[in-house]
């Protein structure tokens, strides 16, 4: 067990968030990436938009265990706790 799996496992964690978001705001509202995100800030949702953008988390977090990857899995989960602390404080 490595513990650059960890840190690959977060890097994977936030980035599926990411691209989460990405692909909430681009396919479910009618603004681009960055003016979507400019209005949910001032909205005050940003922080629902970080939630939605993690749920991609929940699959790799399982598909990381099916291929026994658990230190990557640790650090999905690790990313996942990261981000509803940002959501708690945006």
């Amino acid at each position: 067990m490595r513990k650059t799996d960890l840190l690959i496992g977060l890097f994977i964690g936030i980035a599926s968030a990411v691209l989460g978001c990405y692909a909430f705001v681009e396919v479910f509202t009618p603004y681009r990436f960055m003016d979507g995100i400019a209005v949910f800030r001032a909205q005050q949702l940003l922080g629902k938009i970080i939630t939605l953008g993690a749920i991609l988390n929940i699959g790799i977090f399982f598909l990381l265990l099916k291929f026994n990857r658990d230190m990557m899995a640790r650090g999905v989960i690790l990313a996942t706790i990261l981000l509803t602390i940002v959501t708690l404080f945006v």
